[in-house]
């Protein structure tokens, strides 16, 4: 029977844990810290719009991990900055049972946003599923979920890295369907990935404060410079009407703890924890210097959040006006005009 591994507790993780564990899917959580800590002794507050449950779930320290099976499936679900040591400590993890095979032989499923976790992952197993998820889930408390997505808890989109689909995304696609997830399988999710980080590189003005005019401006200019640096390395975007499913009675509900501009980043930085956005913003500055294309806003939020990462505490938004004179500096720097500068 397929077990899966969970690796990673935070809101992605555990919510697919406390799936699992209502729907009756074999699973097996594993974290570190403080969030894992809390789930061993006290279980996991689980919060939805149908109500909210303290669940007891089958979950164990990253120092001490249930022994490792052949039939297991791997979910990768730490942020995208901690995938490249999660992959290294978990390829070689030897398999119970066997005669000296290790995890790299298993299916890993990554659900990091960006593009970067896909190669990372391939460069050790064998057999590298991406997933492209979009979940309005909070996590900022140490042992509370919330997830705001209603009905279902989020939307899913699977498929063999770097292309294909097969049974085993089909299996997985199945059992997310079955645990209260809209899912599906594609056979270019290269293409979902894409278009999802174009969305994900206005998470970054979360933390900026500014008039909603000078922040639709400084959203359109880091989507338009991804977009020119996505299409200048080679990637096509999936489009909403591609989906084989529909997702048009999928909402986040009222009331539900979910609150716009308080997403991803802004929880990690809430959290004190470190930074996506070398793998968001900085993923969309790599492709641009390796295409020759410019990016000054990309690469200024990039560098301001970056210093702004690991504080104890973020309490107070950056002026967003900062972000836009370091876009211009950048720019006269390069010769190259920032669109919408101030």
């Amino acid at each position: 029977m397929t077990r899966y591994i969970i690796i990673g507790a935070g809101a992605v993780g555990a919510s697919l844990a406390a799936q699992f564990e209502l729907s009756g899917v074999d699973y097996a959580l594993v974290g570190r810290g403080a969030q894992i800590r809390h789930i061993l002794e006290h279980g996991l507050t689980y919060r939805r719009p149908s109500g909210t449950r303290q669940l007891r779930l089958k979950a164990s320290d990253t120092a001490s991990p249930p022994p490792l099976r052949r039939d297991d499936i791997l979910l990768l679900t730490v942020k995208a900055q901690d995938a490249g040591g999660a992959v290294s400590d978990w390829a070689w993890r030897p398999l119970d049972g066997t005669d000296g095979e290790t995890a790299s032989s298993l299916p890993i499923v990554t659900f990091q946003n960006g593009l970067a976790t896909e190669s990372i992952a391939l460069r050790r197993f064998a057999n590298v599923y991406g997933a492209s998820i979009l979940t309005p889930a909070r996590f900022t408390e140490t042992g509370t979920v919330v997830v705001g997505g209603h009905p279902q808890v989020a939307v899913v989109t699977v498929g063999r890295y770097p292309r294909g689909t097969d049974d085993i995304a089909a299996q997985v696609v199945a059992d997310l369907a079955r645990s209260e997830y809209i899912a599906e399988t594609t056979s270019d999710i290269r293409r979902w990935k894409a278009a999802k980080l174009l969305h994900n590189v206005r998470n970054v003005l979360e933390l900026f404060d500014g008039a909603n005019e000078e922040q639709a401006l400084v959203s359109e200019a880091l989507v338009e410079e991804a977009r020119k640096a996505l299409t200048a390395a080679g990637y096509s975007l999936a489009s909403p009407s591609e989906r084989t499913i529909s997702i048009a009675h999928w909402v986040t509900a009222e009331n539900s703890g979910i609150e716009p501009g308080q997403q991803s980043t802004w929880q990690s930085f809430r959290r004190g924890a470190s930074s996506e956005v070398d793998y968001l913003n900085g993923e969309i500055v790599l492709l641009g210097r390796l295409s020759g294309i410019a990016t000054p806003y990309n690469e200024a939020a990039q560098q301001l959040a970056g210093r702004a990462a690991g504080q104890p505490a973020f309490e107070r938004l950056l002026p967003l006006e900062r972000l836009q004179a370091h876009a211009k500096t950048i720019s006269d720097a390069t010769g190259v005009t920032a669109p919408h500068a101030a």
